[in-house]
């Protein structure tokens, strides 16, 4: 049976964003603004290869918002502890959304598929799979269920499946997440 989820997905025609990842040896990442000009993102090589925290639930943790994307923080989200992408948080996303190129280079092994509902109540359905891990800041995940979008997505989207344990405050250039009590 198909799990149907819930997901926003962001109407971002107008935009192009076009982004490699990054890998501990070469630190390259590649985005655009609508305009084509290029952005720079040599800040999140900084860290990438920090190993997250095991005992996440007992503390907060701040991450950067690198720019905003019609209105929504772009954060940079680390892939099996080597790959990163800049991706929005989307609080209405059930499940963490993630781009076919994405899911290309990370080698995702599709195990089955969902039902997604999106914001204009269009019914689609993704592709699903697995990361070993998902990291942002030194916080992270094991074993995180992925849906991969169709190519309409141009930027992944970090979901409730990964942060819902976490009350979220957006400021304008940081996202807290602070424990649940």
């Amino acid at each position: 049976m198909k799990r149907v989820l819930s997901a926003f997905l962001l109407a971002i025609a107008s935009v192009t964003v076009a982004s490699t990842p990054i890998r501990a040896q070469d630190c390259q990442v590649r985005i655009y603004d609508p305009n084509g000009n290029p952005i720079n993102v040599d800040s999140v090589c900084r860290g990438s290869q920090r190993r997250y925290n095991n005992n996440y639930r007992q503390r907060t943790f701040r991450v950067p918002i690198q720019r905003r994307l019609g209105g929504v923080p772009m954060i940079y989200v680390t892939f099996n502890g080597r790959q990163t992408y800049p991706m929005l948080l989307d609080t209405g996303a059930s499940i963490t959304t993630i781009t076919p190129a994405m899911a290309r280079d990370l080698r995702i092994r599709q195990e089955g598929s969902i039902q997604v509902s999106t914001a204009s109540s269009r019914v689609v359905n993704f592709p699903t799979g697995r990361v070993n891990s998902v990291q942002v800041g030194d916080f992270g995940k094991r074993n995180v269920f992925v849906a991969i979008a169709n190519n309409q997505l141009p930027i992944g989207l970090l979901g409730q499946n990964f942060f819902g344990d976490y009350d979220v405050t957006i400021s304008r250039d940081h996202i807290e997440f602070r424990p649940r009590r």
